[in-house]
């Protein structure tokens, strides 16, 4: 994590690395402060999103690519400029099912990712 990150009035993607997250889905922290965090997160197709749950909310934007989103007991497609929101410790995950990018906005922002 780059000190620029932190309360960066613009962000330059293309210096920004990638971190692998799992087979398949690497992040990257684009900027942050306490309350609000964005990360960049892209998919190969198959990569999974673990089904998890954290007390953040959560809205994702899908910027390319098709993903099936679980959000609790429902499950839906979701591709290029569509969105969705997470409530605090709602259970969650996604199957990547055609290779994209989703960004993610989290409030407040994730002390376990940095």
């Amino acid at each position: 994590m780059t000190t620029n990150q932190l309360n960066a009035l613009f962000v330059d993607d293309q210096n920004l690395p990638w971190e692998q997250v799992a087979e398949g889905v690497k992040r990257k922290i684009m900027t942050y402060d306490a309350n609000l965090m964005m990360v960049k997160v892209a998919f190969e197709t198959g990569g999974i999103g673990t089904p998890h749950s954290h007390y953040h909310t959560q809205m994702s934007y899908v910027a390319s690519g098709a993903f099936s989103i679980t959000i609790g007991d429902e499950i839906r497609t979701v591709r290029t400029g569509d969105a969705y929101y997470i409530p605090p410790n709602v259970w969650h995950g996604a199957v990547c099912e055609e290779a994209g990018v989703l960004v993610d906005i989290f409030t407040p922002m994730r002390e376990d990712f940095v």
